[in-house]
């Protein structure tokens, strides 16, 4: 069975284990061997957090510099912090703040380790959703319609649906299907 790396990083408070976790369910769904370990923070709100998940035939939870296939970031500044755990030809997959993203001082490395990058501001959508605590979700959908996203939008948006609470169930799908149609607004602009 094929083995899939993610990195995922944000700020204490912004659902990084609830984004690792739905990623965990869906693929246990699709029959995967799943691992995982979150490697740092959650004792403050605002402090870096870090989840590594891995899928398919592993021995460790933790994911080695060079060795990620997705890093999914709700933070610019993590994007940067946890780049080098992405492989040759991995994927970054983050929330943005700014008009621009990546900074020019990392396309280089971008550039010459052939990773693809996507950005989109997802903690606008969520805000714009009344939301603001679910950039997560908002990010989650951007990322399922990507090429190399290894879940249907569908199968992100029944674990979703599953894992959240009644009173939150709505608008959890509302703003990840906000970021579906994000995404694909985007993948055909880019066409």
């Amino acid at each position: 069975m094929q083995t899939i790396n993610f990195v995922i990083g944000g700020l204490g408070g912004q659902g990084i284990l609830f984004m690792t976790k739905i990623l965990a369910r869906t693929a246990l769904k699709k029959g995967f061997n799943v691992m995982g370990a979150e490697t740092h923070g959650m004792a403050q709100r605002g402090g870096s957090v870090i989840s590594h998940l891995r899928l398919g035939d592993v021995e460790s939870s933790l994911i080695k510099t060079g060795a990620a296939d997705f890093l999914l970031t709700l933070e610019e500044n993590e994007a940067y912090r946890n780049l080098p755990f992405l492989a040759k030809r991995g994927v970054l997959c983050s929330s943005r703040s700014t008009g621009s993203f990546p900074v020019p001082t990392v396309e280089s490395y971008l550039k010459k380790n052939r990773i693809t990058c996507y950005s989109m501001k997802a903690g606008r959508i969520a805000l714009e959703l009344n939301a603001p605590m679910s950039a997560n979700l908002a990010l989650v959908g951007f990322f399922a319609t990507l090429e190399k996203c290894p879940f249907a939008h569908q199968e992100l948006r029944e674990t979703i649906e599953a894992l959240s609470p009644e009173p939150y169930q709505e608008i959890n799908l509302k703003v990840f299907d906000t970021g579906v149609a994000h995404g694909n607004k985007q993948s055909a602009s880019a066409l």
